[in-house]
């Protein structure tokens, strides 16, 4: 039989990080919530202030800031065990925000980790985003905006069979200062922003808290009592079960809404 046309390119090692994390996160119990938020407000004041020459906003970099003083408030959402009767809650809001680079050639997700979001204003957010954006990730090492290449390490990772590369996870993953350090205590992925469909991102993670934002669609709502064209963003958040029950849950997803529908900071 005649081999119809294809062509084929090199696997990236960088890809079985992301396969590994997928198998780690079946094995944990994730609550979704799917939530439609009224983001008019903050739109409106955002765009006013990209006007000025030289303005440093971004809806994302807001978006951050927002997460880092309702996280700030509610500790628990989080949290990380450490070991079976302990669990750690950090003072400072670490958050890995997914941003992606051309490695090799392959678009890949890379993360930056953002340090202490809730000590820090929409315009530093801003610059550090934009900083990772400029950063350069070439060949299989760059895994890790703004940390230094390490080719040896990847390379031998990608040449141990599955099952060893989860017990380097497990091992890594028993140490919750670690785990901070490495990627943070929540996650935000915006890919779902990127596209045009109208819909909800539900992502896998490994961290304690995940925030996964989908589309903005304008349709018809209220606005100053009378009826008004708004905007909605659709928004996923995933919250670790293990760490954090459903009540402090819900009290801290009704205080990231309220400081989204407010305009928080803008």
């Amino acid at each position: 039989m005649k081999q119809q046309a294809h062509s084929i390119r090199a696997f990236p090692a960088s890809r079985l990080f992301t396969i590994d994390i997928g198998r780690l996160a079946a094995r944990k119990h994730y609550v979704q919530a799917l939530l439609e938020i009224d983001v008019t407000k903050a739109r409106t004041r955002i765009r006013g202030i990209k006007r000025a020459p030289g303005a440093k906003i971004s809806f994302t970099s807001w978006f951050i800031a927002c997460v880092g003083r309702a996280l700030a408030e509610h500790g628990q959402v989080h949290a990380l065990r450490k070991g079976r009767a302990g669990l750690v809650l950090f003072d400072d809001v670490d958050l890995s925000l997914l941003v992606e680079k051309e490695v090799d050639g392959v678009p890949v997700p890379l993360p930056l980790v953002i340090r202490a979001i809730d000590k820090k204003n929409i315009v530093e957010i801003y610059d550090e985003i934009e900083r990772a954006k400029k950063a350069t990730g070439e060949g299989e090492g760059a895994l890790v905006i703004g940390r230094r290449r390490e080719s040896g390490p990847v390379r031998l990772y990608a040449l141990m069979p599955g099952f060893l590369r989860m017990l380097v996870w497990r091992l890594l993953l028993r140490n919750p200062f670690r785990i901070k350090r490495m990627m943070g205590t929540a996650v935000l992925t915006s890919v779902g922003m990127m596209g045009a469909a109208d819909g909800w991102v539900v992502p896998t993670t490994i961290h304690p808290v995940c925030f996964a934002l989908g589309s903005i669609t304008r349709k018809g709502g209220e606005g100053k009592g009378k009826p008004a064209i708004r905007e909605y963003l659709k928004m996923t958040i995933l919250f670790d079960h293990d760490v954090v029950d459903g009540a402090p849950a819900a009290r801290f997803t009704a205080r990231l809404v309220e400081l989204l529908e407010v305009g928080y900071g803008v």
